[in-house]
Parts: C-alpha cells; sequence; structure tokens
C-alpha cells in the first residue's frame, strides 16, 4: 500500500488530482461553515434568553471541526489506494 499524507500520492493521475481538489473544496467549505457557528454562537451568548440556541452552535461547530480530519484521512484512503490500483495494472 502507498503509504498515506504523501504530496505524490496527489499528483500521481488526474483523477487523483480532481480528488484531491474537490476534498479540500469539502474542507474548506466545512472549515468556514464551523468557522460560522462558532461566530454565531458568541454573538447569541449575549442575550441571556438565546443561550441555549448558542450553545447548539457551539455543538454544530464542534462536530463540524471534527468532520475536517474525517475529509482528509478518507482523502489519504482513497488516494493510497488509487496508487495502489496503478501498481497493480502495471503489474498485470
Amino acid at each position: 500500500m502507498t503509504s498515506l499524507f504523501r504530496h505524490e500520492n496527489r499528483q500521481n493521475s488526474e483523477r487523483s488530482k480532481r480528488l484531491y481538489a474537490v476534498t479540500e473544496l469539502a474542507y474548506t467549505c466545512v472549515d468556514f461553515a464551523a468557522a460560522m457557528a462558532f461566530l454565531a454562537g458568541s454573538i447569541l451568548f449575549f442575550w441571556k434568553s438565546l443561550e441555549t440556541t448558542a450553545i447548539w452552535f457551539f455543538v454544530v461547530g464542534s462536530v463540524l471541526f471534527g468532520v475536517k480530519p474525517t475529509i482528509r484521512f478518507l482523502r489519504e484512503l482513497k488516494l493510497a489506494a488509487m496508487g495502489d490500483e496503478e501498481d497493480l495494472a502495471k503489474r498485470e
């Protein structure tokens, strides 16, 4: 199996470049959404009546921050698997 988190895996083929670009876009969108959730939660804490809503924004932001490394890890697994497919084809 090709090593994980190697820059070379991203450049192996047009398919791997496309996967990398799509997952970077997803990662950035999740990052932005998490930041906005934390910002909204922080602002809502100014009003006591909105405290529960603010807490939920913090929970959502925390979940989104957990999604970020998941996206990267799944991408790296897929890129590594793509490398194995190409190695297998060369051996055949």
